[in-house]
């Protein structure tokens, strides 16, 4: 492209409107520089150099030199609360909800930040009050997850499934694996008021809204199982491959014991065998050799337990096979004994169930974590760790 006479007088004229803008820019900022509290620098200053302390007390200062930096209210009563100084922040967002001269909009969020510092707080009768009154308004999203939350925490399991269909009316993705959870709380709080018949319709209702809850399927076939019809709770519980193989070990045992009290062991283990084969797991094998050993003797279990830790090593499975090797040992043979006891000391040392979210780590499973309140985030495999 040739450069043409004209261009040469266009593009001076260009660098000098870039020049007379930066001028602009930099007197404004210059501007608002000077109108900033020098507490404002300081705070900054002891972010950088990692003195969050220092730096809260110097954004506090600013805070009261200039009443209109509400922006750095909320960072500050964010800060509080996180940092679980929940009557600082408290106070705070209680000072801005009480400010006459906040407009509508900047009402709401300091009524919204005040709901999160009662959550906070475990004031959660205060916090759903306020979260009710935001329902409609432009917080109305988040105020109703967090009542959704509070629902969970208060146990108040009808108000949560209507909170979540609510949350799935507006647009959002179901959450039918947590409504089912509800649905199954509802069941157990009807089977402690002996109403078999509502705690069915729980169940069925948890099923409808989510086929593959495993919880579902295994109460409703506890429900069947305490009514004497054991070929009902069979039914159910064998739902629970196509749900999810991986929780076959919690409900092995009932399994089994329904076929025993039916008349029909040998069946129950077959089918405990073959769940074993295609989805091998330590915790259902020690069921396996449990039933063996009651059934066929330490002998069958001791090789069923060798061919076992050839396919899946684990410490369990391991205890379990020293178990029968001592049973059958001579009374002198005390290496045998001496491992077994080791290994067994080992195991229930080591041996716990762990959430995927947190980490909490627990003795018996729960289909909601005590830490962190996620559900279906411990596994229903125990696994090995070290303390």
């Amino acid at each position: 492209m040739e450069l043409e006479a004209w261009h040469l007088l266009v593009l001076p004229l260009f660098f000098a409107l870039g020049w007379a803008a930066a001028r602009v820019d930099i007197r404004h900022l210059l501007r608002e520089s000077r109108a900033v509290p020098a507490s404002y620098f300081q705070g900054l200053n002891y972010l950088l150099n990692e003195q969050p302390d220092r730096a809260i007390e110097a954004f506090v200062e600013v805070a009261k030199v200039n009443a209109d930096t509400l922006e750095l209210h909320y960072a500050l009563g964010a800060l509080f609360r996180k940092r679980g100084e929940i009557d600082r922040a408290i106070r705070m967002h209680q000072n801005l909800v009480d400010r006459a001269d906040l407009n509508q909009e900047q009402n709401l969020r300091a009524l919204y930040e005040l709901g999160l510092d009662y959550m906070k707080a475990g004031l959660l009768d205060r916090a759903e009050d306020i979260f009710k009154r935001l329902q409609a308004g432009a917080h109305g999203l988040d105020a109703k997850r967090n009542l959704l939350e509070i629902y969970v925490l208060e146990k108040e399991w009808e108000q949560a499934i209507a909170m979540a269909e609510e949350l799935e009316r507006t647009g959002l993705p179901a959450q039918n694996a947590e409504t089912a959870h509800y649905y199954c709380e509802l069941a157990l709080n009807a089977g402690l008021r002996q109403d078999a018949a509502a705690a069915r319709d729980h169940l069925q209702a948890a099923l409808a809204k989510h086929r593959k809850s495993v919880r579902a399927a295994m109460q409703l076939g506890d429900l069947e199982a305490a009514a004497g019809n054991d070929m009902a709770a069979i039914e159910a519980w064998r739902q629970v491959e196509a749900q999810n193989p991986a929780y076959l070990p919690v409900v092995a045992s009932r399994l089994f014991q329904a076929y025993k009290r039916s008349g029909r062991a040998d069946d129950g283990l077959n089918l405990l065998q073959a769940y074993l084969e295609r989805h091998p797991s330590a915790d259902l094998f020690h069921i396996v050799f449990g039933i063996l050993v009651e059934s066929r003797g330490w002998s069958e279990a001791r090789a069923v337990a060798a061919e076992a830790l050839k396919r899946m090593p684990s410490l369990r499975v391991l205890d379990d096979y020293l178990q029968a090797r001592s049973a059958e040992s001579e009374p002198g043979d005390l290496e045998t004994r001496l491992a077994q006891d080791l290994v067994h000391r080992q195991v229930g040392r080591t041996m716990h169930y762990q959430c995927g979210r947190c980490g909490f780590k627990a003795r018996q499973f729960f289909w909601q974590c005590p830490a962190c309140a996620a559900w279906d985030s411990i596994p229903p495999e125990r696994i090995e760790h070290e303390h």
